[in-house]
């Protein structure tokens, strides 16, 4: 499959197209990800062999084979003699699988981990749903089965370009008087970089690749599948529940296409139920901050024009919904996803949201629900 940065995800980082109002939501107390670079086509990750696979529980081949057979795999028997083997939680070729496969069926679980948490049994039950599997979020054979529709592998080879390593990478500062006196916020790292462009956590990508360096271009690692997926159609309309913490999206046949792990609200800025639509999209956009609209603003703190970026608070697009202040977007720390609250808007990964605004636009109706 195709390893560049997928034209969605580029696009937006090459945009600096910036939305002039006033924004209720964001995420401003926590700092991250910015630009990618193109880089050639991934293959297949080579297959682990004997005891080198056996040590290794998230070996290439051992992922690429967890439930290829429709089964449910095994729990996993941590070696006493191998650290390594420990810290693998059961299950976790299988799961780190379906997380990538349900990732580019458009049901993801937010950053892929190789874990099983509330964001992977969400995604699971939306799904099924959408199979028409009788299920309630675990990984069943029924499930296996229709994901395996999708026969590519879950990890591949990646070969680091000097666009990757090169940066500019720098420190994200917390303050936002400080933010806005930087020209981009782009990554803090490179494992950042790749973890944003791979959907993956950072953790998860050093596990796979040990004893690998980021930093130099040439170098090849393991990374997920993520990239090549099918595109969305036009979407209809869009599902936010409060409940479940997803947002799910239905075309304009009233299929159910896509589900997102969302952040939505808090008790301080809550969710606005009620049927709303999109008024428009900004890719990339300059997020302009307002003391005022924050309920845990910094005494003494101004107005800010905050510049573009991954990092930036509402991330790499802004989907204007037809409530004042409102949105959709995405975020600098997509690890938050589902675990945290937000200021009142429907919070995504920076990748989701990306995909998200391919499908929707200017009239898509959208509901936000407890």
């Amino acid at each position: 499959m195709k390893s560049s940065v997928s034209p969605v995800f580029a696009a937006l980082l090459a945009a600096s197209l910036s939305f002039t109002g006033s924004l209720a939501c964001a995420q401003t107390d926590a700092p991250a990800p910015a630009s990618a670079a193109a880089a050639p086509t991934a293959t297949p990750a080579p297959a682990s062999t004997g005891a080198a696979a056996a040590a290794n529980p998230l070996s290439p081949e051992v992922v690429n084979a967890a439930g290829r057979d429709g089964a449910v795999a095994p729990a996993a028997k941590a070696s006493k003699s191998s650290k390594a083997a420990k810290a693998v939680k059961p299950g976790s070729a299988a799961i780190l699988r379906a997380q990538v496969l349900l990732d580019r069926a458009h049901f993801g679980a937010g950053e892929i981990d190789g874990a099983t948490g509330s964001n992977m049994k969400a995604a699971l039950a939306g799904f099924q749903k959408a199979h028409d599997i009788a299920g309630d979020g675990t990984l069943d054979s029924a499930t296996w089965a229709a994901l395996n529709a999708d026969p590519s592998d879950a990890l591949v080879t990646y070969t680091l370009q000097d666009s990757d390593v090169t940066g500019p990478f720098q420190p994200i500062p917390e303050d936002m008087a400080a933010k806005a006196k930087m020209t981009a916020l782009g990554f803090a790292s490179v494992e950042e970089a790749l973890g944003e462009r791979f959907h993956a956590s950072p953790a998860l990508l050093k596990r796979l690749n040990p004893g690998k360096d980021f930093t130099r271009a040439g170098e090849q690692i393991v990374v997920p599948n993520v990239e090549g997926a099918a595109p969305l159609p036009k979407g209809g309309k869009i599902v936010v529940s409060k409940a479940a913490k997803t947002l799910t999206l239905y075309d304009t046949a009233g299929k159910i296409v896509a589900q997102f792990p969302s952040s939505t609200g808090s008790e301080h800025d809550p969710l606005p139920l009620g049927e709303w639509k999109v008024n428009g999209i900004s890719k990339n956009p300059v997020f302009w901050y307002n003391p005022k609209l924050f309920w845990d603003a910094k005494p003494g703190e101004s107005k800010a024009k905050i510049p573009p970026g991954p990092n930036n608070p509402v991330g790499v697009a802004w989907i204007d919904l037809s409530k004042d202040h409102y949105g959709i977007h995405g975020t600098p720390v997509p690890s938050s996803i589902g675990k945290t609250q937000s200021h009142g808007c429907i919070r995504l990964t920076n990748w989701d949201v990306a995909t998200l605004m391919t499908s929707v636009g200017a009239g898509t109706q959208v509901v936000l629900q407890d």
